[in-house]
């Protein structure tokens, strides 16, 4: 038997979201489930009273109650979830509105900015009722081209609370890969900002944002953020207005906030196109439960952490990142180089911060083994209780470099999904063990499976990833793909009824781990 490089001590397990989840469903049931072994199968087993609970568990508000979790199972692709609820995602999102910080922003050469949950309701009303008198409703697209500023966040929300889909990207990405993700959407309104800061040097972006604005004939409106300078010249962009400008007046505005059926159109997300043009998948609420799922069940979020993820808004995780707001806890926003002006930049802000939960790449942790860094050595790391791993796979001397150099009593949670579902079909468990180059676990209620080349399950060798039943973050449909036949190649031409997902991975018999090789 493998020695584990980490095991939770019995008051951790005692106290994780995960533990009073699994004697709510007991008592709830009447059952006997006494691990995350027994509460996993138990939720592949039983996937709709596992997402009622999810949603019970994290206190989903919604004006009009499901009628059912789902309505078909084996419809794989085409399940319906939660059909007749009526909710908003931004509503869940802006459930706080005190004096806790919602978020702090730091930039690389900026000063650092805070706004509590009571402010941030404050500019999503102002923004929203702006957006609302600029003819934004219901099923129209808002789109970012930002940099990771509060001021994206808001935009987000303030779009999704009247009902309108957002989609985003960051500002490093040009402007002719922009407009090739952006502008498949048609949308009607744009948040940019004149520029960001990348290695100490200040990027003008303005020219790229005029150029976006004019390759995406419908928009009519383009909001500029001003981030690099005080007063940015914006008479070259069409359509453009100043953010403060284009900000409501008003004071002590309440959002309406538009109900909408569970499987209105949320986020359009695009793949990172390396195999040809990105793909752009609409996702619904959806995306909210299954983030709330592994927020508070794996990632053992609560209200009183502090929550940073090294991304930008062209990733998922930073949804993902966005979705702790219903928590309650605090974001920590970033944006620049990672390691600049040092490799030991992020650490001190940990340190600084107080930051409880840190998520980055395993490109960003090979990197700092690589340059043999210790934050551990060199940084006060107490408040660190979890390091959350994503993006690629991460080697076993990877993991071992984390408890030998960064912090011995830590929570590695190493996560793998993807883009497609928003989320996770691996990934680790507050009262689990820690293995080396393992992820703890399936991720709860995605029945995944390993499939050698005849699609015969496998386990203890590598073989072909799958999920055998649907959840409700994968996507709604591809946009402009009227068939459905774009969203059944891109998974289910293989395996019909079957999820191919494209990475390797092998599921260990003895420990319920995965380990991902890749594509």
């Amino acid at each position: 038997m493998r020695i584990p490089l980490w095991a939770p001590s019995e008051e951790r397990k005692r106290d994780a979201n995960i533990t009073r989840f699994i004697n709510e469903i007991n008592t709830q049931h009447t059952l006997h489930l006494d691990s995350y072994a027994d509460l996993y199968q138990w939720s592949i087993e039983n996937i709709p009273d596992f997402w009622a609970a999810v949603w019970n568990f994290a206190g989903i508000k919604a004006s009009r109650p499901f009628d059912q979790v789902v309505d078909d199972l084996e419809k794989f692709p085409g399940a319906k979830w939660f059909p007749g609820a009526r909710l908003n995602v931004a509503e869940n999102l802006l459930h706080y509105r005190d004096d806790q910080l919602a978020f702090i922003f730091k930039g690389e050469t900026q000063t650092s900015k805070q706004m509590a949950y009571a402010e941030l309701y404050d500019s999503v009303a102002r923004l929203a009722r702006s957006l609302h008198e600029a003819g934004i409703g219901v099923g129209d697209r808002v789109v970012g081209y930002m940099p990771n500023l509060i001021e994206t966040v808001v935009a987000m929300l303030a779009a999704t609370s009247l009902g309108a889909t957002w989609s985003s990207c960051a500002t490093d990405i040009g402007p002719a890969a922009a407009v090739e993700r952006l502008g498949q959407v048609e949308p009607k309104a744009m948040i940019t900002a004149d520029g960001y800061f990348y290695k100490g040097k200040s990027f003008d972006t303005l020219g790229h944002a005029a150029e976006v604005a004019r390759g995406i004939p419908s928009l009519k409106t383009v909001i500029v953020v001003p981030y690099t300078r005080q007063n940015p010249d914006i008479s070259q962009i069409p359509n453009a207005v100043h953010y403060d400008e284009f900000l409501s007046k008003g004071s002590s505005l309440e959002i309406e906030f538009e109900q909408l059926p569970f499987d209105h159109p949320l986020y359009i997300m695009f793949s990172s196109g390396t195999t040809g043009k990105p793909k752009c998948m609409v996702q619904g609420t959806g995306v909210l439960i299954n983030h709330l799922k592994e927020l508070l069940l794996h990632t053992d979020l609560k209200r009183s952490d502090r929550i940073f993820y090294i991304t930008s808004c062209s990733w998922m995780m930073w949804n993902w990142l966005l979705s702790s707001l219903a928590v309650g806890a605090t974001i920590v926003l970033y944006d620049g180089n990672p390691n600049y002006p040092d490799p030991g930049a992020m650490w001190k802000l940990i340190e600084e911060e107080k930051i409880t939960i840190f998520g980055c790449s395993a490109s960003y942790i090979h990197f700092l083994k690589k340059e043999n860094i210790s934050p551990g050595k060199d940084y006060d790391l107490s408040s660190l209780r979890e390091i959350s791993q994503t993006g690629s796979p991460l080697s076993e001397e990877g993991f071992e470099y984390i408890y030998r150099e960064i912090k011995q009593d830590l929570h590695f949670n190493s996560i793998s999904g993807g883009t497609d579902i928003n989320g996770c079909f691996a990934a680790g468990s507050p009262i689990l063990p820690v293995y080396s180059g393992e992820l703890q676990s399936a991720a709860l209620a995605m029945k995944i499976k390993s499939y050698d080349e005849k699609g015969n399950p496998i386990v203890d060798e590598q073989g072909e990833l799958v999920c055998e039943a649907p959840s409700p973050s994968m996507p709604l449909y591809f946009w402009n793909d009227p068939d459905g036949s774009k969203y059944h190649s891109a998974y289910f031409d293989v395996y019909p009824g079957v999820w191919r997902h494209g990475d390797y991975v092998l599921i260990h018999s003895d420990t319920g781990g995965v380990t991902f090789y890749g594509r």
